[in-house]
């Protein structure tokens, strides 16, 4: 089972992710939480690696919705988002919805996850057609 959905961009890292945050913003996404897990492992373990960022996205009203469903999908909740470098492109990555459904079993997630799922697609396709 695929559990991402993915774009990949020839562009500056710092335009990219700049990107992703307004493409999510454009679909009702906030950005909650960020990673910064290249600074995070230099600064704990002195180990060196690409740019990689962790982007906690929430759309409130989906996220009501699922937790309305199942408060235990909030161990799934925020849908992550990763934009990270990966030689002279930047790949970004959103956690699939539709792993809500499979991982909770409940009918009642399908239709919040194939809403997500619509507006992450956006996001992404908005990012490959711009070029970020």
């Amino acid at each position: 089972m695929s559990y991402e959905r993915t774009v990949t961009l020839k562009a500056p890292f710092e335009q990219v992710q700049q990107a992703v945050r307004q493409a999510l913003a454009e679909q009702g996404f906030g950005v909650l939480t960020e990673i910064d897990v290249q600074a995070t492992l230099k600064a704990r373990l002195d180990h060196d690696m690409e740019r990689y960022l962790i982007l906690g996205a929430c759309n409130p009203p989906l996220a009501r919705q699922a937790l309305e469903a199942d408060r235990s999908v909030g161990l799934l909740l925020p849908c992550n988002v990763v934009v990270r470098a990966d030689g002279d492109q930047v790949v970004v990555q959103a956690l699939d919805p539709g792993a809500m459904v499979s991982l909770t079993g409940l009918d009642a997630m399908a239709p919040v996850a194939r809403e997500a799922t619509r507006r992450l697609d956006a996001a992404l396709a908005s990012l490959k057609a711009a070029g970020a």
